[in-house]
C-alpha cells in the first residue's frame, strides 16, 4: 500500500484531535474530488514499518483522540487488507481512542468486512458535486453519511454519527 501523508494534528476529519493516513488509490475519481493526487494507487509513498512506527508513534499521545483513515479511498480493494490490519493494530494497542474512516463505498457495500465492527465512524458515499453542502460537518455532499459504526450494527440500521 501506499500512501501520501500522515497529518499528525487535525481537527477537520473527525472528532478531536487526530492523526490522519492519507492513503493512495481511489477508484471512484469524484468530480472536484478535493484530493485528486490521491487517486492513483501507484502515487505517494510506500507504507513501509518505518512509517508505521511514526503513524502509531504520533497516536501515542494523550492530547490524541484518535485516528482517521482517509485518501484516496483506503476501503479501494487493493488497500483494504493493509488497513484492516492498521485498524486491529490500532484497537489493541489504543482502545480508547476513536477509528474514523472516510471511503467513497456506501456503508453497505463495506459491512461485510469484519474489521469494520472496530471502527467508531464512517463517511461513506462518493461526492457528488451537484449536492454539495457546505453545512453538513465532516463531509462535502448531502448523500454522503456519517455513520455510528457502532449503535448501526446495535440497532440494526444506520444510525448517523452525531
Amino acid at each position: 500500500m501506499n500512501y501520501h501523508n500522515i497529518t499528525k494534528e487535525d481537527m477537520l476529519n473527525g472528532d478531536g484531535l487526530r492523526v490522519v493516513l492519507w492513503v493512495s488509490g481511489c477508484s471512484h475519481r469524484c468530480k472536484n474530488c478535493q484530493n485528486p493526487i490521491t487517486w492513483d494507487k501507484n502515487g505517494g509513498l510506500l507504507f513501509d514499518e518505518k512509517v508505521e512506527a511514526e503513524l502509531f508513534d504520533a497516536l501515542n499521545h494523550e492530547y490524541i483522540d484518535g485516528i482517521t483513515f482517509s485518501g484516496g479511498d483506503p476501503m479501494l480493494p487493493e488497500n483494504r487488507s493493509e488497513i484492516c490490519r492498521l485498524i486491529r493494530k490500532c484497537r489493541d494497542n489504543f482502545p480508547d481512542k476513536t477509528i474514523w474512516l472516510y471511503t467513497g463505498y456506501n456503508f453497505e457495500d463495506i459491512l461485510h468486512i469484519e474489521e469494520i465492527k472496530l471502527v467508531d465512524v464512517i463517511a461513506d458515499g462518493e461526492f457528488i458535486e451537484k449536492l454539495k453542502d457546505n453545512n453538513i460537518p465532516w463531509v462535502g455532499s448531502s448523500n454522503q453519511r456519517v455513520i455510528d459504526v457502532k449503535k448501526t450494527f446495535e440497532y440494526n440500521r444506520i444510525v448517523l454519527h452525531r
